[in-house]
């Protein structure tokens, strides 16, 4: 049997045997009652109840499947097959009755219904029409509790199934715009780092060869951390100092970098490739728009369960240019995705001639696999 349809089966199994205990036990105690009263044979003993219950049980589980298959829309055409459904269970009441109790004695029970038998008030006919509209009456209502039953349970579980679709639908769409923005990163980062040994080759050819190596590096780790949504803070830090070091080779004259060493670095996850943007937004807006030299300064930092990531840099004037651009929009909505409010992030002058970028997020300790990213050898 399918999966999704045994919890319903589980679900209509209890139900009916609950009606047929109750019923058992109802029947039970008017027979009893009625026999002190010397009155005649009115109910059918409790053995041949269960047994209609039993003779009924397997019929309840197809009318409630061809039910749900059937379904409800639309209701001008779904309605009346559903309602014979429920006539068609509910007229097969007596008559399994009848065969419960023909099962244990005979054709006593039927012959009963069929004559006048000693002591009973019946008719020898008119009474069984009756009976049966009577029966049918009692386990219509009992289908359509069993049905509303059976069918609030799907509808919850269509709509448990829907939910969980739709999560899933939700993460992989943020996954894919975390991967659209991870991406934007690396096209941008990779032309600003071939220009900056574009201007190595003609004046130092084997500084530029070697400014090639450790570009080779930068680019094994910036593919692999942009596979994954978070990395270790000191495989981030690394990367920094990689991509500084060769920017600080080719402004050698102009730059200056303070980049804390990665094995002294908090045990952290951080959303891959965070810092990249602010550290080239320090480079190239610090430097724009002046001759006098720059600092780049990176921290870290730590407050109770939060993880403070702050780049400053020495500017002239009080606003540098592009401070709305791709890379802290970027940083923006990486955040805001995989953290919503418990991680802020801004970007100011501070203090005259110094722009800083601030990130606070919580401070991660641990990371299932499945979302970490695993360091390029060096």
């Amino acid at each position: 049997m399918n999966a999704r349809f045994r919890p319903l089966l589980l679900i209509v199994t209890v139900f009916w045997m609950y009606v047929a205990l109750s019923d058992v036990l109802y029947a039970d105690q008017m027979r009893f009652i009625f026999t002190t009263m010397h009155v005649g044979h009115l109910f059918a003993p409790w053995s041949a109840r269960l047994l209609q219950h039993l003779f009924l049980y397997p019929v309840l589980l197809g009318c409630v499947w061809i039910s749900l298959r059937l379904g409800w829309q639309p209701l001008w055409r779904r309605l009346p097959l559903q309602v014979l459904l429920a006539v068609a269970f509910a007229a097969l009441a007596e008559p399994t009755l009848w065969l419960g109790d023909a099962v244990l004695e005979g054709a006593n029970f039927v012959l009963r219904q069929l004559v006048d038998a000693p002591g009973s008030p019946h008719g020898p006919m008119a009474p069984l029409t009756q009976i049966w509209i009577a029966s049918a009456t009692g386990f219509l209502l009992t289908y359509g509790f069993g049905l509303a039953l059976a069918t609030g349970f799907d509808v919850y579980r269509r709509l448990r199934d829907s939910q969980i679709r739709s999560a899933a639908l939700e993460r992989a769409l943020t996954a894919s715009h975390l991967a659209a923005l991870r991406m934007q990163l690396s096209p941008h980062s990779l032309f600003n780092l071939l220009n900056t040994i574009h201007g190595q080759i003609d004046g130092d050819p084997a500084d530029a060869r070697s400014m090639i190596v450790q570009l080779a590096d930068l680019l094994r780790r910036l593919l692999c951390a942009g596979e994954r949504e978070f990395s270790r803070l000191a495989d981030e830090l690394q990367f920094a100092r990689l991509y500084l070091t060769l920017q600080q080779r080719r402004f050698a004259d102009r730059l200056t970098v303070h980049v804390p060493d990665p094995h002294l670095a908090p045990e952290a996850w951080v959303p891959s490739l965070i810092l990249q943007p602010l550290i080239e937004n320090a480079v190239v807006h610090g430097l724009a728009g002046h001759s006098d030299a720059v600092q780049v300064r990176l921290e870290t930092l730590t407050d109770d369960k939060t993880l403070i990531l702050r780049v400053s840099n020495t500017m002239a004037g009080t606003e540098p240019p592009g401070r709305a651009g791709i890379g802290l929009k970027n940083v923006r909505e990486r955040l805001a995705i995989q953290f919503g409010d418990r991680a802020t992030f801004e970007a100011a002058a501070r203090f005259t001639g110094l722009w800083v970028t601030e990130i606070r997020l919580p401070l991660l300790a641990q990371l299932s696999d499945s979302s970490v990213a695993t360091p390029a050898a060096a």
